[in-house]
């Protein structure tokens, strides 16, 4: 089983490079403050585009306008509306004596980064890792292939990772040697720090364990939270559950991991002020590295009648007024109902000074179970669990 310490020097050293002095609760427990790091363009087909591209390997398959769609907003970037733009909220993470910002992903089990092995011409503007510090695992490799045969590759590594002012020593780090464009031009993420299950590592020829199974023996309690906030930063803990951070009492449900996800059972839902929901909307798995929330299509088009939306083939999927108008969403997990505010759902405007925003709520068809991304988890605190011997998740209300 790999081994972690704690190193003053390290706190300090990364805290003060980073300028984002993580809370060191404890050996045992600690937290990572997310970090306010350049800019995401907000755009509603590319981000389906990207979510259909990451679950291609269980099946998922873009409709056919969803790529047009994306395609168009990828050749329109340059000249969008800085109101397009969202800050980009990353969590620092010190690999072996580099210092990268990367992506926290319930949603995958791979902790990849940019290093110097990237060819420059597919890493600029980003950090990257300095294999040399590193011991090679020989005859191993990674690979991310997409639908579109794109995706991101490379060596396997062992070697120190500091998350949290934590240190986990001889821990798999996947140094990419090659990155498609849909990677590289995301200049501001220098990796992915994988918070899934193990079990869809994609190292071979043997599969390595996350971040939080290396550390887990050693924590106070198995689990990690998610705190992700609206226009603001998050915090991630580790082995520890912020009662400053939520309100109410936290609601538990049941995990199924058979396919390495953090996979539940929503029930009913509403939309509007109406808190007595209704229908199911069934199998979801709550994902940080998704940027919308999908949902079956029914209950999707039943959301955008009430919000005086519609689906918009030119764009891949359902839009709405900007206007501020938006109804809540609300659903129930475990007995009980959270509610994601309009608010959340006007996603971005099409264009420059457009009215009508693209939907944070989009259909599931062609993915296989609904995902409930950052639309929704930015209105509630998240608890992943595995403390009890079978994994649950936990929601509450925000603070």
């Amino acid at each position: 089983m790999h081994s972690f310490t704690v190193s003053a020097a390290l706190v300090a050293s990364a805290s003060l490079a980073l300028a984002a002095p993580a809370n060191l609760v404890g050996r045992s427990t600690f937290e990572v403050k997310q970090v306010a790091h350049g800019r995401v363009f907000r755009n509603g087909p590319s981000q389906m585009m990207k979510t259909f591209h990451k679950y291609a390997r269980v099946g998922a398959k873009a409709p056919s306008e969803v790529v047009m769609a994306a395609a168009a907003a990828q050749s329109g970037e340059v000249a969008a509306d800085p109101q397009q733009y969202d800050q980009a909220y990353l969590s620092p993470v010190t690999i072996g004596n580099s210092e990268l910002m990367l992506d926290f992903d319930t949603g995958s089990a791979d902790l990849w980064a940019f290093s110097n092995e990237t060819p420059a011409s597919q890493s600029q503007g980003h950090e990257r890792y300095d294999s040399a510090t590193g011991t090679e695992l020989d005859g191993y490799s990674w690979s991310i292939t997409y639908g579109d045969q794109s995706g991101a590759g490379g060596n396997v590594y062992t070697d120190k990772v500091v998350v949290g002012g934590v240190t986990a020593t001889r821990q798999a780090v996947e140094a990419a040697t090659s990155v498609s464009a849909s990677f590289s031009q995301n200049i501001d993420s220098d990796g992915l720090l994988g918070l899934a299950f193990s079990s869809i590592n994609t190292v071979q020829p043997r599969q390595q364990t996350t971040f939080f199974d290396t550390v887990r023996p050693t924590l106070a309690k198995a689990l990690f939270t998610c705190d992700l906030r609206q226009g603001d930063a998050g915090s991630y803990t580790f082995g520890y559950i912020d009662s400053s951070k939520y309100q109410g009492t936290v609601t538990y449900v049941p995990v199924d991991d058979s396919q390495g996800f953090w996979q539940f059972t929503a029930g009913g839902y509403s939309v509007g002020g109406d808190n007595a929901t209704s229908g199911s909307v069934g199998t979801a798995i709550a994902d940080t590295g998704t940027s919308l929330l999908y949902l079956p299509a029914a209950v999707t088009k039943a959301y955008y009648e009430q919000a005086g939306g519609r689906y918009d083939n030119q764009q891949g999927g359902y839009t709405l007024p900007c206007n501020g108008g938006a109804p809540d969403f609300s659903v129930a997990i475990g007995g009980k109902t959270f509610t994601v505010p309009g608010s959340y759902i006007a996603y971005a405007p099409l264009t420059t000074g457009s009215s009508t925003c693209f939907g944070g709520i989009q259909p599931d068809t062609g993915i296989g179970f609904s995902i409930f991304g950052d639309v929704f988890l930015k209105a509630v605190y998240a608890i992943f669990d595995v403390s009890q011997g079978s994994p649950r998740l936990g929601f509450a209300a925000q603070a």
